[in-house]
């Protein structure tokens, strides 16, 4: 290519960029009263949308309160636990406790999953009667999980370690409502598969000893009255088969009282690790009732509506320009008549 088609090329481009100028200076006026018209209204819109009530409103304030939960991936808890049992010489009341221990180590994912189930979707659902609020009739079980899912979402933090979940909504209360139904819900799933041990442990220890607390004044409340008619008895043929009941119980009792320091001493060597060891669940905060919206962001719709009115009076003054062109071109026209006519 020699250098005179090179600058014959130079000077075509140039006025090609002239002419798309041109056009654009001519047509000036028609791109600016588009793009003054669509910010007009994209400015309307939005005004109206904040002066109407959030339920009847097109483009309501949302809210998106988030609760925040630690999940350990690594819990060494079952090592911990097994050895205190071991050292304080315990392990015959591992069965009792409900004591079996296991390590996990994909938490994380399994609260995301948890989340997102069936299990804990259906029972927001329910609770909070989203069928009736959402005015679903087709489909009521299937399209409630999607509609929910497209408002509840959950997120795991890996540097951290903080998994988070939040629910958006225009009612910033109800949303609060919901985030903390379903931490509440993800706590007793963890407890209820027996995720964090020491927790499951605990649990059932405390109920334990409890039931044993009580076998223990029940049998004192018999012991009293056993006791206490023998002083009243008008048959004396039947003070030892008193005594022998009264006899029996109070064996019993010592039992349950062995019983029940040993759970004691079992659940206070369980609270020493559990101090030790971070918990595979362990909420960090609640949600709250947000003062400040999550969307929609009016301020960055209006100028989105206003570059997408520029870019369309842009395409339209060149289509403009074009169909002024064809009618000016007379061998155009002539050809568009001879096809109009056959």
């Amino acid at each position: 290519m020699d250098e005179n088609s090179v600058t014959v090329k130079k000077e075509d481009d140039e006025i090609s960029l002239i002419d798309l100028l041109a056009v654009l200076l001519h047509r000036k006026w028609m791109i600016i009263g588009i793009c003054i018209a669509a910010m007009i209204v994209a400015v309307a819109v939005s005004v109206i949308s904040i002066k109407l009530p959030p339920e009847k409103s097109f483009l309501p304030n949302e809210y998106t309160p988030k609760a925040q939960m630690l999940i350990n991936n690594e819990s060494n808890s079952s090592s911990g636990l097994s050895s205190m049992i071991s050292s304080s010489g315990l392990g015959s009341l591992a069965n009792l406790a409900g004591v079996n221990v296991s390590g996990g180590s994909s938490n994380s994912a399994l609260a995301g999953y948890l989340v997102g189930s069936n299990t804990i979707q259906d029972a927001v659902v329910d609770k909070f009667n989203l069928i009736e609020r959402y005015k679903i009739e087709k489909y009521p079980r299937a399209s409630s999980r999607e509609a929910l899912k497209k408002k509840l979402s959950s997120n795991y933090d890996e540097d951290t370690g903080v998994f988070t979940v939040s629910f958006t909504d225009i009612d910033p209360e109800f949303a609060r409502d919901v985030v903390n139904y379903v931490v509440s819900l993800l706590e007793n799933r963890f407890l209820e598969l027996g995720i964090d041990q020491n927790k499951l442990s605990e649990a059932n220890l405390k109920e334990n000893i409890q039931n044993s607390y009580d076998n223990i004044l029940s049998l004192q409340k018999q012991i009293q009255t056993l006791e206490g008619s023998v002083a009243n008895i008008y048959n004396p043929n039947a003070a030892p088969s008193i005594m022998l009941d009264s006899t029996l119980l109070k064996m019993e009792l010592n039992v349950q009282e062995q019983i029940y320091a040993q759970l004691k001493a079992q659940y206070e060597s369980l609270k020493v690790t559990m101090a030790s060891e971070q918990p595979v669940f362990q909420i960090l905060e609640y949600a709250e009732v947000p003062d400040r919206k999550s969307g929609p962001s009016r301020g960055k719709l209006c100028i989105i509506i206003t570059f997408a009115a520029f870019f369309l009076s842009v395409f339209l003054a060149f289509a403009l320009n074009a169909v002024e062109n064809i009618k000016n071109d007379s061998e155009a026209m002539s050809k568009l008549k001879r096809k109009k006519n056959k």
